[in-house]
């Protein structure tokens, strides 16, 4: 889990370009992020916990149907529902199967190549059976060869220790802390065997057409 951006800038063209994609994943599934995931969505942001280490302000659910429709909206922004796949497999309601959320924001328009990453997991029964990490390569592969995204940006609360021991996993590096904001800034260049490796990670991915199950 890090920091949400939970304010989000409109653009009348809007980032689709994964509206209608589903990738299918060992454990989970990502589909984008559609109105009918809202209530779900706000009940989750309901928790200080989750307010806490997510740097985030609780929203009324009217404000949270609006920040779905402007993150939809935003060019800027490609937003996916982690979805635990088992649950996703056997049950009829999509809602049922709902871990969090994993997110690219694009914020430096002089470096397209690069994005701020972010992923929560909310659901406490989808923590620690690895689904973050999982998620958070997907969403590492689709940036890189959907977006062509050569360098990840995260940016993750001090006391947000699991996010920061997943991240620096994977090889992010801690760029900078700032003891204001409380947060810690890391970097990873996509290039080389970390190429390699991540496209030999997720070379089991299907890539499908969504169709959501409500």
């Amino acid at each position: 889990m890090c920091s949400k951006q939970r304010k989000a800038k409109s653009s009348s063209d809007g980032m689709r370009i994964n509206e209608k994609t589903c990738v299918i994943g060992t454990n989970v599934v990502l589909v984008p992020y559609k109105e009918f995931h809202v209530p779900r969505y706000h009940e989750w942001m309901k928790s200080t916990e989750l307010q806490e280490l997510t740097a985030s302000e609780p929203l009324s659910l009217d404000e949270e149907y609006e920040m779905q429709k402007s993150w939809y909206e935003d060019e800027n922004k490609c937003t996916f529902i982690i979805l635990d796949k088992t649950k996703w497999a056997s049950s009829t309601n999509e809602i049922e199967s709902m871990c969090g959320d994993v997110n690219l924001f694009f914020n430096d328009h002089e470096v397209p190549s690069q994005a701020e990453i972010e992923i929560m997991v909310a659901e406490s029964s989808c923590r620690g059976k690895g689904y973050g990490k999982e998620a958070l390569l997907i969403m590492m592969y689709y940036g890189v060869d959907f977006l062509k995204v050569s360098r990840f940006i995260a940016k993750i609360g001090e006391k947000n220790t699991v996010s920061l021991g997943l991240f620096k996993k994977l090889g992010f590096q801690e760029v900078s802390v700032s003891k204001v904001f409380q947060e810690v800034t890391l970097d990873l260049e996509v290039k080389g065997q970390f190429h390699d490796w991540l496209k030999e990670q997720m070379n089991h991915l299907q890539i499908a057409v969504y169709s959501p199950k409500r």
